[in-house]
């Protein structure tokens, strides 16, 4: 039988969230100006509850699911739906999509170590060298090519956020297919769209709370605006239903069949196509550091399963 990774289903859902995903930062970085980045982050995921909502409302009503299991399904919804999309966000506030989706390609090195550190899980060379060319690829970018640059490297704001995205969502990978603890027990429903639908639940929750110090802070000096149209309500629809729903169920199958750390070194491929959408909606032409970088990254994704 075929490793699950060569299996094309499986294939399939490796490659869904880079996909959507990269078009999620070119539509963060679009709606800059045109509302706030946590209350972009909040309908965002309030839209989404609402999508998944018809599809399993007699399980939810019950409250069976969730409430035994409620500090699961609250860290999943917390870090993975409200902390690391809101920070996201913000880092696209300040620094663009390329550079926000190489720096979160630094993630799989904080999947190894919580791997390590929290499930004891060994780090074999090749999976480490796999791991250090993508994060190559990630610095030859931030520095241009350039190792003066490199040297005297001073990240933007934005930069820094996205490391602790990434560290937010290593703890969330790990957490959705080998809770600890007391969580082990806390299995999750059958009916896949419950499940992710409790998660974006409590995400939501947190978001609204996110929002709504956003709304307190900027309201007090004036900078608080929304532009209500067409053009933000078909951006929420598009990051509620592709980078949202869709992505994170093909990014729940992945991590269960391939473990999170290959499926996070996969998900390397986003500043990849980051970078060819960036070039049509965004006129940001990618150079030629950002294509050795992609070669690094690669590179990188095959040595890994090399080694798996």
């Amino acid at each position: 039988m075929l490793p699950n990774v060569r299996n094309f289903q499986t294939f399939i859902f490796l490659m869904l969230p880079p996909l959507f995903w990269s078009g999620n930062a070119i539509v963060g970085r679009l709606m800059v100006g045109t509302i706030p980045p946590l209350a972009f982050n909040f309908g965002r995921w309030a839209i989404a509850f609402l999508i998944l909502l018809p599809f399993c409302y007699k399980e939810l009503r019950t409250l069976a699911l969730c409430w035994p299991a409620w500090p699961r399904y609250f860290l999943l919804g917390f870090l993975g739906i409200a902390c690391y999309n809101a920070i996201q966000y913000l880092a696209l506030v300040t620094s663009g999509p390329i550079n926000v989706t190489l720096v979160a390609s630094s993630t799989p090195v904080f999947m190894l170590l919580i791997g390590r550190v929290f499930y004891g899980v060994t780090v074999r060379f090749t999976a480490l060298v796999g791991v250090l060319l993508s994060v190559a690829g990630v610095l030859i970018v931030i520095s241009g090519g350039d190792i003066d640059v490199l040297l005297s490297l001073r990240l933007v704001l934005g930069d820094l956020l996205m490391l602790l995205a990434s560290l937010c969502w290593a703890l969330y990978s790990w957490m959705l297919v080998r809770p600890r603890g007391r969580l082990s027990s806390a299995e999750p429903s059958p009916n896949w769209v419950a499940f992710l639908a409790v998660q974006i639940a409590f995400g939501a929750i947190a978001s609204l709370g996110f929002a709504l110090v956003e709304w307190w802070w900027l309201s007090e000096t004036s900078m608080y605006k929304v532009d209500l149209g067409m053009t933000l309500l078909m951006s929420l629809l598009y990051v509620a239903i592709l980078p949202g729903i869709v992505a994170f169920r093909a990014w729940g199958v992945a991590v269960e069949r391939v473990g999170p750390s290959f499926a996070a070194i996969v998900v390397n491929l986003t500043p990849l196509l980051t970078a060819f959408f960036s070039t049509i909606f965004l006129s940001e032409t990618p150079d030629l550091h950002h294509a050795l970088a992609f070669v690094f990254i690669l590179s990188g994704i095959y040595i890994f399963q090399r080694g798996r």
